[in-house]
């Protein structure tokens, strides 16, 4: 998105049809998942396990959210839904990428509102 210099230069009308254009472009915010997907290999601890000859138990599926104040939060994630954990972090971030380009131009907008018209 360009910086709001450069958005100064756009009509209002081009500023409002790209604000639409970028809520369109939001995916379904009930498809969004705040986090990291990590892929982990582990070992058990036993003494008679592959893991103790070096061949570690794994993939195992991890996701981490950090809650705040140094915290967090995760647990395991079966096989067959990481992709679907991939897809809503993805959404994720499209959405918070979007929703800064909106208001990048609804500052402007507002900016352009307050301005006194010139006679």
């Amino acid at each position: 998105m360009m910086e709001s210099s450069g958005l100064r230069r756009l009509s209002k009308l081009v500023l409002e049809r790209r604000r639409k254009g970028l809520v369109e472009l939001l995916p379904s915010a009930a498809e969004t998942l705040r986090g990291t997907l990590r892929e982990r290999y582990v070992t058990c601890g036993k003494p008679g396990c592959k893991c103790a000859r070096g061949e570690r138990h794994g993939p195992i599926w991890y996701l981490s959210v950090t809650l705040g104040s140094g915290r967090t939060a995760g647990g395991v994630i079966a096989t067959e839904q990481v992709e679907r954990v991939r897809r809503w972090i993805e959404n994720y971030h499209q959405i918070k990428e979007h929703l800064e380009k909106i208001s990048q131009i609804n500052r402007e907008l507002l900016r352009r509102e307050r301005r006194p018209k010139r006679k």
